[in-house]
């Protein structure tokens, strides 16, 4: 990791990774800081690129998106062309709210996000099928989601010294 942590940054991600809508002086609080170099080291972090963006969580399902499933893709030809062309493709569709190449028998993994059933099968023929260039898709619906978290395991970087010590 080129960018060193030391304990006080560690806190201040573990804060801001679990409420991006904390103030600078409650963070600089919470970490034994006053504003100004608790700002300058949120700063470093943003400017290094660890800190990519701030977010809201939204709850999908008051939003009626209440049907989430997981999609394996397999190309027909992985050609780079393919996968460039599947690659900006997915990055159009907000129904997609991750995707990765993976290694194996398929080449994508996508999590999607959409209204029911249906709105999924026209996803899938409208989109997803409309590229010509998927050969198979597995699709398993989440029954229960158990764990959904954005926070990263801050206490497997090295070197690092707990957010909570």
């Amino acid at each position: 990791m080129p960018e060193a942590l030391d304990a006080v940054d560690a806190k201040i991600l573990d804060l801001i990774q679990h409420d991006a809508a904390l103030s600078v002086a409650e963070i600089a609080e919470r970490v034994g800081l006053s504003s100004s170099p608790c700002w300058r080291r949120i700063k470093r972090l943003e400017d290094a690129g660890i800190v990519q963006r701030r977010v809201t969580i939204l709850d999908r399902e008051r939003l009626g998106l209440n049907f989430e499933v997981y999609c394996t893709i397999k190309l027909s030809l992985p050609s780079k062309d393919n996968l460039d062309s599947f690659d900006a493709a997915v990055q159009k569709w907000p129904e997609v709210v991750q995707c990765a190449t993976v290694t194996g028998a398929a080449d994508y993994e996508l999590r999607i996000v959409t209204r029911d059933m249906h709105a999924f099968d026209e996803f899938m023929r409208e989109k997803i099928l409309s590229l010509g260039l998927v050969s198979n898709i597995e699709s398993r619906i989440v029954i229960r989601p158990v764990k959904n978290s954005t926070a990263v395991p801050l206490g497997l970087v090295s070197p690092y010294i707990s957010p909570h010590s």
